[in-house]
């Protein structure tokens, strides 16, 4: 799986770009979005901001429209409804904020492609293939794999 940073206009679908909030709605995101940032706290577990962040959703956009809760083991699900046995629409997982282990890492994810490209001793240009925006430079993967040969 390859994670591509994006900024909100590109990740957002055109669609939603040409709803305009109005000001009730900004700042009704605003004081929820301070209220959950002042509540977070380090020491606590992930059970804990889970419902930080589910109250978070509920007061800012879902209820009473959309059913929030876990559903198995998912942490969070919104449901397109109101009721649990609508479908769902989102799922969330949560994580406590120090949890670094179980954080998604665009580096981590890099490494890891390096290596499977190297374990199938792909070239640069089957590399090309497989990942267009591979970010390496064919010089900079040759050395890399020279230096995996001789370990």
């Amino acid at each position: 799986m390859e994670i591509k940073e994006l900024k909100p206009r590109k990740a957002l679908n055109k669609a939603f770009l040409k709803v305009k909030p109005n000001r009730t709605e900004i700042e009704r995101f605003k004081a929820n979005l301070i209220q959950l940032l002042d509540r977070t706290n380090d020491t606590e577990s992930e059970e804990f901001h889970k419902n930080l962040v589910i109250d978070f959703l509920k007061k800012t956009y879902y209820d009473p429209n959309h059913f929030t809760n876990t559903k198995g083991r998912n942490d969070l699900v919104i449901h397109n409804g109101n009721t649990a046995s609508s479908s769902v629409g989102v799922i969330i997982e949560a994580k406590k904020p120090t949890n670094k282990w179980e954080m998604v890492s665009t580096d981590l994810e890099n490494q890891i492609d390096q290596l499977v490209y190297q374990l199938y001793d792909l070239t640069y240009d089957e590399v090309k293939v497989i990942d267009p925006d591979f970010e390496l430079s064919e010089q900079e993967y040759e050395a890399i794999k020279l230096k995996l040969n001789k370990a």
